[in-house]
């Protein structure tokens, strides 16, 4: 019977990876667009004497084709002298018939045009002064038109930042999205048109909207048919923290291991500093053989192959059940209908990334031989889920995955609920009643410190992430598609468990502590917003990587215990 459901996993192997095709050719990184924030860059061209457009062109050959107008607040243009700002209460004072609970502006004839049609608001005009009933100087006020087109003209790629809000019409006639827009990358923490008026807002865009890594914005997905661009950027206050060639290494990064194509951008304080960051961008492309250009969206249709995945993971889960000592049929339909339950559309990608894990370590502990069975069945269920979890949301970031902490956490579980005998009853009591070692507490107390870091870092940002372990990272990646310090430690626990004589607790132990890094190859490749590619190389190097560090170690254990008992 395992037999059969080996041949199958085989057999399911072929039309699922072919239906991984269409999102590898759609993921062919490039071309990206450095876009440099308008508001930001209109500081240095106020303190030069120069217009925006003029500093542009000078960063021009350093890379920079893009620039993304925010837009711009009553606030704004007050500040800017195009508007002036009074209360009713301080006309009415200069004799003028204002109504004192009222606020007023007057200014350039154009811009007051559009404000008295641009929110759902009563106005009055009581000469050359607008009136509304609520102070609007935090109302979203359009752009600079000029500006933009003139950038449009001079061949540039243009972005706008339309903001949210309550009050404002969302009317065609208005230059929300302007028409020499070239994507639109929503300001703020929602999209345009949020919560009740996204199809009125989804009339307004023409172009592709932007999905901002890290800065979730509900109601981006109304605008999926609009096309995504994948935008990376840095708090600005995190970016002066970091050198130039740390922060454009970041950006490096971005577009080669996670597809962005908008690198938004804001200059340093110093213009040597800003000219370093983009000298450093544009070597790092050119060795990521990245072009720069103007970015189309990319999408895809998924293969009706997928569906040859099922019989894989089905397959999987059969081998899963005869190979658990106990309980195994028990195990696996619990499992079935964990995903079921848990991740609806997303169950046979959940269901493949709880079960492949495991089964590499149901079978004989044959040194090596089971690493690599190990790696193999993981690998099987990386294409597995991959085929079942690619679609267009979940590739473009728009939808999470279902269940990634269930992909660290049940697969580890599953392997010691393994290691238990069939007469498991006895094997507990005996468990029971062994007396501890103090080193034995010392090896537990370890093994489950290690689990814990490996549970609780999520990220560069957590806290329990060393500083030694941040540069590491950081002078890994210059040299290869870095792989994850959970799979190259898992890995590297093969050689140490399987080549030296343990104890089977301490074997077993250390077994169960290298499935952390077996599931973290599935965890991997769960993370459907990376490129399939450097998915593949992120583990390929962790496998060598680690296993390399354990056979070293293999090494080092054994001259150790020769010359303690020596």
């Amino acid at each position: 019977m395992k037999r059969l459901l080996n041949l199958l996993i085989l057999l399911a192997l072929a039309p699922s990876l072919l239906a991984l095709l269409p999102r590898l050719r759609a993921e062919h990184p490039g071309p990206v667009v450095l876009l440099m924030d308008a508001e930001a860059l209109r500081e240095e061209a106020r303190a030069q004497g120069k217009d925006l457009l003029a500093v542009l062109e000078a960063y021009r050959p350093l890379g920079v084709e893009g620039i993304a107008f925010p837009e711009r607040f009553v606030k704004d243009w007050v500040a800017q002298g195009a508007l002036l700002y009074r209360t009713g209460r301080e006309l009415l004072e200069a004799g003028l018939p204002a109504k004192p609970s009222w606020y007023y502006l007057k200014g350039e004839a154009w811009l007051l045009d559009l404000l008295a049609q641009a929110y759902d608001l009563p106005t009055e005009r009581l000469g050359p002064w607008l009136g509304f009933p609520l102070d609007v100087q935090a109302f979203p006020a359009f752009y600079p038109l000029s500006e933009i087109q003139a950038a449009k003209e001079a061949g540039v790629f243009v972005a706008v930042r339309p903001i949210n809000q309550r009050y404002r019409r969302l009317d065609p006639s208005l230059p929300i999205v302007p028409k020499e827009a070239d994507a639109v990358v929503f300001a703020g923490l929602e999209a345009l048109g949020y919560p009740y008026r996204l199809e009125e807002a989804r009339e307004l865009i023409p172009v592709p909207v932007a999905l901002i890594e890290g800065t979730p914005q509900p109601g981006l997905a109304a605008f999926r048919d609009k096309g995504i661009l994948r935008l990376f950027s840095l708090r600005y206050e995190w970016q002066l923290t970091l050198t130039p060639e740390e922060a454009a290494d970041k950006y490096v990064l971005a577009a080669r291991e996670r597809g962005h194509q908008l690198l938004y951008l804001r200059p340093y304080p110093y213009r040597q500093d800003t000219e370093r960051l983009l000298q450093r961008i544009q070597e790092g492309l050119k060795a990521s053989h990245i072009p720069l250009g103007h970015p189309q969206p990319r999408a895809f249709t998924p293969s009706p192959l997928r569906l040859a995945a099922w019989v894989g993971v089905l397959a999987g889960l059969g081998l899963l059940a005869l190979g658990l000592p106990v309980h195994g049929p028990l195990v696996a339909l619990l499992l079935l209908l964990l995903a079921l339950g848990y991740a609806g559309g997303q169950a046979g990608a959940l269901l493949a990334a709880l079960v492949f894990p495991v089964l590499g370590f149901l079978g004989p502990r044959n040194g090596l031989w089971m690493w690599l069975r190990t790696l193999g069945y993981a690998l099987a269920g990386a294409v597995f889920l991959s085929a079942l979890g690619s679609r267009p949301e979940t590739v473009l970031g728009l939808q999470a995955f279902q269940g990634v902490s269930l992909t660290l956490l049940v697969p580890p579980l599953l392997v010691a609920f393994s290691f238990l005998e069939r007469h498991y009853k006895e094997a507990l009591t005996r468990l029971f009643l062994h007396p501890l070692r103090l080193g034995e507490v010392a090896l537990a107390a370890l093994a489950l410190l290690l689990l814990a870091l490996a549970l609780l870092r999520r990220g560069n940002d957590a806290p329990v992430v060393p500083e030694l372990e941040l540069k590491l990272r950081s002078l890994l990646q210059d040299v290869m598609v870095r792989p994850r310090f959970k799979e190259v430690f898992g890995h590297a626990l093969f050689p140490l468990a399987l080549l030296l004589p343990w104890p089977k607790w301490v074997q077993n132990g250390l077994l169960f502590l290298a499935a952390l890094g077996v599931a973290s190859i599935l965890n991997t490749f769960s993370h459907f917003h990376t490129p399939l590619a450097i998915s593949f190389f992120r583990v390929v190097n962790g496998a060598l990587l680690g296993l390399s560090l354990g056979l070293l170690g293999v090494m080092l254990v054994r001259r150790l215990r020769a010359w303690w008992l020596g």
